[in-house]
């Protein structure tokens, strides 16, 4: 099965202004996904595709707490709550 956000299987969202459809897009080409954006002014919008997209695979930040970064070995599970180890998921991405 295709990833959402391929060229198999792209991500569609429906806004109602062409602003939003050009946010929308500038996101997804930021990340590298690929999409499918229709403006309908009459129906109500559906971004639910990008939301996820987001969630699952977006650029993480590094991890903080209220007194600094939080220290995260390789071989941590990644604080970011993917369910991977650090090294796998964020070390490279901060």
């Amino acid at each position: 099965m295709a990833k959402l956000g391929s060229k198999k299987k792209p991500a569609v969202a429906r806004v109602q202004t062409e602003k939003r459809a050009g946010e929308i897009m500038q996101t997804c080409n930021e990340q590298g996904w690929q999409v499918i954006v229709g403006i309908e002014p009459d129906k109500p919008e559906d971004v639910s595709d990008i939301k996820w997209l987001l969630k699952k695979y977006a650029k993480h930040h590094e991890p903080q707490t209220r007194f600094g970064p939080i220290k995260v070995s390789p071989n941590d599970y990644c604080p970011c709550g993917s369910g991977l180890k650090y090294k796998k998921c964020c070390l490279g991405k901060v």
